[in-house]
């Protein structure tokens, strides 16, 4: 049957992937419609770090990081830990993520993000020649270690991103450089990476969407998702529903809230991150990374925005200002010229997470109900390529096979597809309803 591609389709979640999504869908000439339940950015984009490193883009679960957890799940204060009441889904997740944390499922992940790590700055670069009016900054990423602190494991990890088909180059050197303090003793410095004012690139990315004749409603909180008497459609809590001929969802750690009678079995889990801006007397031009304490800095204006923690929790828990104190208190001995005492712009965002530390990309069981999301910490830097091959899958019907490994209907444990993907759901029997897509008596 020749494909037929979508006039219409809705886009649910306006962060980078969401609206990556919508820009590429419109340069294919789709009518598209961003719903968002609270505003551009509100989720997991806003207030990270801006880096675009895809040589650090690697799979969450692996063997140095689960004996790390073990150690500091429970520990207040730790870069990784759990907070709150644990749910049932927490469980399964933490479950999930200690049976991929081995060395030869994380090589496997390395090789899975290759060709999108590959692509990803290009697909940048795309968006600004096609109208985006926003700049990436080419940098050095240095990434410090102190005493005790052995870069080898980050040279295993961009080695493999190497072996993946990146181009990473990077040297290692034993000197002082500001604003590190006399405790960090070795310095990498990784060349070839850009970093960007995240606010200012999505505001860029959502006008020229609307510039494109595509539409962003605010304040529109998804409800449901699947056939109603007009076709597939999008009901919010508010306001009529929002039909398409397809639909993408792009709402990040929330997205359980919407994929659970859509054939997904990942379970995905809010990673919240903290950040925040404080002055340095010397400010710096490129990002800093110290990975002993996992704390990301990046020039922020003229001050520098400090973003870390991974903080395993329920995706709307409220601000926890002790896990901010905490991040600034990692680094105050590794940092010199900072006025910890001007803390500005606090916030929290929740990093979708899955079990294998991969992203969730592609059709669900319903016949035209797609997933663009769980890309953890790299939402930012995989945005764009996400966007670019899922608009054009979506589009032409042609299954890429970069983004095989990234099927929403995988298992949780061996990567294996349950369900064909592109099958069309059965009409209604007598008697029958339909819900989300999925038939039931």
């Amino acid at each position: 049957m020749k494909h037929v591609p979508p006039q219409r389709v809705v886009v649910v979640g306006a962060g980078a992937v969401g609206l990556s999504c919508a820009w590429f869908l419109l340069e294919h000439g789709a009518e598209v419609t961003v719903l968002d339940r609270s505003g551009v950015g509100a989720g997991a984009s806003w207030g990270n770090a801006g880096y675009l490193t895809p040589a650090m883009a690697a799979p969450l679960p692996e063997p140095a990081l689960l004996r790390e957890g073990v150690r500091s799940l429970l520990t207040p204060g730790s870069p990784v830990t759990v907070t709150g009441p644990v749910s049932a889904a927490t469980l399964a997740f933490l479950a999930g993520f200690a049976r991929n944390s081995t060395s030869a499922r994380w090589r496997r992940g390395m090789a899975a993000l290759g060709p999108l790590c590959r692509d990803s700055l290009p697909a940048f670069d795309e968006l600004v020649t096609g109208g985006v009016v926003a700049e990436t900054h080419e940098a050095t990423i240095r990434i410090g270690f102190g005493d005790g602190e052995d870069p080898a494991g980050l040279e295993h990890e961009l080695a493999a991103a190497r072996a993946a088909g990146q181009t990473v180059r990077y040297q290692s050197t034993i000197s002082h450089e500001p604003p590190f303090s006399h405790r960090i003793k070795q310095i990498v410095h990784l060349d070839g990476q850009r970093f960007l004012a995240p606010g200012r690139f999505l505001d860029a990315l959502a006008e020229a969407v609307r510039e494109r004749g595509g539409q962003i409603l605010d304040g529109a909180q998804a409800r449901s998702v699947g056939f109603g008497p007009a076709g597939l459609q999008v009901d919010t809590w508010t306001g009529p529903p929002h039909r398409g001929e397809a639909v993408i969802l792009a709402t990040g750690a929330w997205l359980p809230q919407l994929t659970s009678r859509l054939g997904v079995r990942i379970p995905v889990q809010a990673g919240r991150g903290y950040s925040c801006s404080i002055p340095l007397a010397q400010p710096i031009t490129t990002p800093i990374y110290l990975p002993g304490v996992r704390v990301a800095l990046t020039p922020y204006g003229n001050r520098v925005r400090v973003a870390g923690t991974m903080e395993i929790s329920d995706r709307d828990a409220p601000f926890d200002r002790r896990r901010l104190d905490a991040i600034l208190r990692s680094i105050h001995p590794l940092i010199d010229g900072a006025d910890w005492a001007d803390v500005q712009d606090p916030w929290v965002g929740a990093r979708p997470l899955t079990p294998d530390g991969l992203p969730l990309i592609g059709p669900t069981a319903v016949d035209g109900i797609h997933i663009a999301g769980g890309h953890g910490m790299w939402g930012l830097t995989l945005g764009p390529v996400t966007g670019k091959l899922l608009a054009r899958q979506i589009m032409t019907g042609t299954a890429l096979p970069e983004l095989a490994p990234f099927h929403p209907l995988r298992s949780p444990w061996s990567g294996a597809l349950r369900l064909r993907a592109w099958g069309r759901p059965r009409a209604a029997a007598p008697g029958e309803v339909s819900f989300s897509g999925l038939r039931a008596r």
